[in-house]
């Protein structure tokens, strides 16, 4: 069976197609290439991957915590954001942080302990963009809920690679 949820998308959480939406979301990878990348890296990442059709390298910037020394984000707007969608067509990429830059390949979380273990790391984190997101993806404030609701989002871990693969 196919599962047919959509998410609920009002006001800043409706997905940026075009014009002055999409050009906020663009504006903190700008900040950080005017030098605020350590100020901003403590919790929010650039990610470097490439276009699925272009092949060219792509930049978005997601908040991310780190559970046992990985980086961990969650798509905002699950496989209908073009960098998810990259990542799933060539898991490989760049990653920069306040650690400074690196290889890495992203990794969707499926496994039920590891979901339980990052809805409490970004509860504890950031409990009020966690909980808008709980919301627009109809999840009660529940790990056991998160984790059995499981299809209506996806995750990424980022496993260290043993190269750099894009600048």
């Amino acid at each position: 069976m196919t599962n047919t949820f959509q998410p609920q998308e009002q006001g800043f959480m409706t997905y940026p197609t075009d014009g002055w939406r999409k050009a906020m979301f663009k504006w903190p990878v700008q900040l950080w290439r005017l030098g605020l990348g350590p100020a901003m890296g403590q919790v929010m990442m650039v990610i470097t991957h490439k276009g699925r059709k272009s092949g060219l390298p792509r930049r978005t910037m997601v908040e991310y915590y780190r559970l046992r020394d990985r980086p961990y984000v969650f798509s905002g707007w699950g496989k209908k954001s073009q960098w998810t969608q990259n990542l799933l067509a060539d898991p490989s990429c760049t990653i920069q942080t306040a650690r400074g830059t690196e290889g890495a390949t992203a990794v969707p979380v499926t496994n039920d302990a590891e979901l339980w273990e990052m809805y409490h790391l970004f509860m504890k984190y950031d409990p009020v963009l966690t909980r808008q997101f709980l919301e627009l993806y109809g999840i009660e404030e529940d790990a056991n809920d998160f984790v059995a609701k499981k299809d209506r989002y996806i995750a990424f871990r980022f496993d260290a690679a043993d190269e750099v693969p894009l600048p």
